[in-house]
């Protein structure tokens, strides 16, 4: 296509400044080079959540290289991205990074940074790879309506400056949130919409075993929330407003329709002391009794508990300034089930600001998975969280965010 005329030239609009939206521009650009490929963002900001993420160091994947293992870290859309993040995964994102001079390290717990720990050094490369590609970015430019075009080209695209745009493909990549265009777009054009509801999220709590401990973190702990059958492990932290952590955020994505239908007001049970389960606590706190009936329970924590959290259970289970020898029984089942299975109330929630993420969107369905292009409207591709995909806290949904963005990007190339 290298010769083609500019009437000739396959012209694609990219509708989202994010990390889908650029991913799929380069993507598109890079694989044909003769194709006129636009960007437009509604906002003044690119890539504004690229630079929030993972507190400013940016969380661009995480170090899990088989498909099927990590799609299990996708609440929805599991099943789905299997074939998807075997074509274009961590792997994959790692060297793509690297072939434009960024380098990736891997973190414990799997998640992926680049080695300066600076966001800027991703937006920098997405940015950088952009205009490389010739790829025409406009900020302040909003897609405000897409319906067929009458000429040669399949789209009329009107923007918010009241211009229309022509295209040949068009990549939505607007987020998953209320006010994302591309969802009112997609709906428009014969679309099923899920709904969109916040996923990662903490929790407020109010409860004086809480209070003061702000900061605290109990690293072997897990939630659930009997009300919808949902239960996640992981790190819980105590905030000022409640719990948040790697467990709280996984319970919030695997829940997220449930607790949004509760009206984010719901009993939580904690377990501080995972994996133990009540009775196995209950015999761990016997033997603890039968081997030091003289120590003071509030100094007798062998399970990890953080001290400061382990007296507060303590008091609430009336046992403040007891010895292990005047507990009875019931004291201390009523100990154990402060360890493992104590009641919280939760009434609503906070935004986890590194992590805004939404279930709901494009329903997965009406997309091949293969090229990410409607199985509804031809020529019409999607990408990131205007789909109903969405995964926890720990670099998946960048991950899907590259994923989507890389295949629709090549399918608008070659289609």
């Amino acid at each position: 296509m290298g010769g083609a005329s500019a009437a000739q030239r396959r012209r694609v609009l990219v509708v989202g400044g994010g990390a889908a939206g650029f991913f799929g521009a380069i993507a598109c650009a890079e694989a044909d080079p003769a194709a006129e490929v636009s960007l437009h963002e509604a906002t003044a900001h690119l890539l504004a959540k690229v630079r929030v993420s993972g507190g400013g160091r940016c969380n661009v994947t995480h170090a899990c290289f088989d498909p099927r293992e990590l799609a299990r870290s996708y609440p929805r859309g599991e099943r789905e991205l299997i074939g998807p993040l075997s074509r274009f995964g961590p792997a994959e994102t790692v060297a793509w990074f690297q072939a434009r001079g960024v380098e990736l390290k891997a973190e414990a717990d799997g998640r992926m940074f680049p080695v300066t720990d600076d966001s800027a050094t991703i937006v920098d490369c997405l940015q950088s790879a952009a205009r490389a590609a010739g790829v025409r970015v406009a900020t302040g430019s909003a897609l405000r309506a897409l319906a067929a075009a009458e000429a040669r080209r399949r789209f009329a695209a009107t923007l918010s400056s009241g211009e229309v745009v022509a295209a040949d493909r068009v990549l939505l990549a607007t987020g998953g949130g209320k006010s994302s265009a591309g969802l009112a777009i997609a709906a428009a054009l014969g679309h099923g919409v899920e709904p969109p509801v916040p996923s990662l999220f903490t929790f407020h709590v109010d409860d004086p075993r809480l209070k003061g401990l702000e900061g605290l973190a109990c690293p072997a702990a897990a939630a659930a929330v009997p009300a919808i059958r949902q239960r996640a492990a992981g790190p819980i932290l105590v905030t000022h407003w409640g719990l948040s952590g790697p467990g709280i955020l996984r319970l919030s994505a695997w829940g997220a329709r449930g607790l949004h239908d509760l009206d984010y007001r719901f009993g939580l049970e904690v377990n501080w002391a995972e994996p133990r389960s009540t009775d196995q606590a209950v015999a761990d706190l016997q033997a603890e009794r039968v081997a030091h009936p003289r120590r003071l329970v509030a100094t007798a924590n062998s399970w990890g508990i953080p001290a400061r959290l382990w007296e507060r259970l303590v008091e609430a289970a009336g046992l403040g300034g007891a010895v292990w020898a005047g507990v009875g029984n019931d004291r201390l089942r009523a100990l154990a089930l402060q360890a493992t299975a104590g009641r919280f109330a939760v009434a609503g929630k906070s935004m986890n600001k590194e992590e805004f993420v939404t279930c709901g969107g494009v329903r997965l369905a009406q997309v091949n998975m293969a090229t990410m292009e409607s199985r509804v409207c031809p020529g019409l591709h999607f990408a990131g969280e205007v789909l109903d995909l969405d995964g926890i806290t720990g670099g998946f949904n960048f991950q899907a965010a590259w994923t989507t963005g890389w295949q629709a990007g090549r399918a608008m190339a070659s289609g």
